[in-house]
């Protein structure tokens, strides 16, 4: 029996641009924010992966070529034979998949934060959030100082720093564990000289969770990747929204 389709955002007109959120994120966690300037230009699909947002959890573990496939087929599914793709974190592994499985249907691919792949801290993080799962102010603390830039927490005010802390002992979304799981041990570099479209790497300089040293590796193994750095870290919808808001911008009327 063939999986349930993923639930998905669906906005705006003009041609197809695809989201791939990152792991344990949503759709609407990871790119709600630009949304709606997104949606000015493009016809958007963003999908969520099983257990996040809302699509249903599925038991098993997610692979990459699976999580590539259906979020193509999603976009098929909203009548666009091709489209541009933008993935964030896993989101970029996912995104980098789905161009060598699917290039005749992907026309260009921003990386934003992204995953390569090879890397052990990368999965011992992972697996250390996955250990966290149950105790939500435990992973609070470790997320707080991995997946902000150390200047934007710095800078911070103490009651600040403790009002983000409570926001992140919120659950973790079903899928939580599969995805972490997935971004620790995914590996992209080897397809990567086979990317044959136009590729941005957005970069996140003060980046603690998917460390720069990842997105280096895919503008360095993609033929003709172009390269931009945001001074932040993991989250630049939250840090840096204008900046982020202004580099996709510039992609998406390319």
């Amino acid at each position: 029996m063939p999986p349930a389709p993923l639930a998905r955002i669906v906005q705006g007109s003009g041609p197809g641009l695809l989201l791939a959120h990152g792991a344990g994120g949503s759709a609407r966690d990871n790119w709600g924010p630009l949304l709606p300037d997104l949606a000015a230009h493009r016809t958007v699909v963003a999908p969520d992966y099983p257990g996040s947002g809302d699509s249903p959890y599925e038991p098993g573990e997610p692979t990459l070529d699976e999580l590539a496939d259906r979020l193509v087929a999603t976009a098929v599914e909203e009548g666009l034979d091709s489209f541009d793709l933008a993935g964030y974190s896993l989101g970029a592994a996912v995104a980098v998949r789905a161009a060598t499985r699917h290039p005749g249907r992907v026309r260009s691919l921003l990386l934003l934060a992204g995953v390569a792949g090879g890397s052990a801290r990368l999965r011992l993080l992972a697996d250390l959030a996955i250990d966290l799962a149950e105790r939500p102010a435990d992973l609070a603390r470790l997320m707080l100082t991995v997946v902000f830039g150390e200047t934007w927490v710095d800078a911070l005010p103490e009651d600040r720093r403790e009002e983000l802390r409570e926001a992140l002992k919120s659950p973790v979304p079903d899928g939580f564990r599969q995805q972490f799981r997935l971004a620790g041990r995914a590996d992209v570099r080897a397809e990567l000289a086979a990317i044959g479209v136009p590729t941005l790497v957005v970069s996140t300089a003060e980046d603690m969770l998917v460390p720069p040293s990842q997105h280096r590796a895919l503008a360095e193994g993609i033929p003709g990747a172009r390269w931009a750095e945001l001074a932040g870290g993991h989250l630049p919808m939250v840090e840096l929204l204008p900046q982020l808001r202004e580099v996709v911008l510039e992609f998406v009327k390319s």
